[in-house]
């Protein structure tokens, strides 16, 4: 899947977490580490969305019904979690690309949520991705990097 790609139509591979009901699409190559990332931000507080698929209508994601509440988690199994039902695309995240230290602005083309292009293991993955929704809500100001146009839309 090309970070470039146009907007998908239906359901995209990726998993979704939500922070105080804004989402964080977690996107990326098959075996980049999503499922185990939402599964760090969700021991970190973060709600499940959707994993492994991800239904969006517009700037909205959620689960496929079968999938609703499921969680691969590698080593251990399938596990049914609590979730949301859906959550607005505030972030996305694309995993298996490095970011340099200060990013250009950048914006996801198929939500036009700011986007980041993390390494999923990487110290502080977890804490960059929560004080990113922070920034994208306003609980922070966004001087400079990926979302740093963020209060002019």
């Amino acid at each position: 899947m090309s970070v470039l790609s146009a907007p998908p139509e239906g359901s995209v591979h990726a998993s979704c977490v939500a922070w105080n009901g804004e989402g964080v699409l977690i996107s990326g190559p098959s075996g980049s580490g999503k499922s185990e990332l939402a599964l760090r931000l969700m021991d970190a507080g973060f709600d499940l969305v959707a994993d492994d698929r991800v239904v969006l209508d517009g700037t909205i994601a959620s689960a496929p019904e079968r999938l609703a509440g499921l969680i691969e988690v590698r080593g251990v199994g399938i596990l049914r979690t609590p979730f949301v039902i859906n959550a607005r695309v505030r972030l996305r995240v694309y995993l298996g690309e490095g970011q340099p230290r200060l990013p250009e602005p950048c914006r996801d083309p198929w939500t036009g949520a700011v986007m980041l292009r993390l390494e999923p293991g990487f110290p502080g993955t977890v804490a960059r991705i929560r004080a990113a929704v922070k920034a994208c809500c306003g609980v922070y100001d966004w001087v400079a990097g990926a979302g740093e146009n963020v209060a002019e839309t």
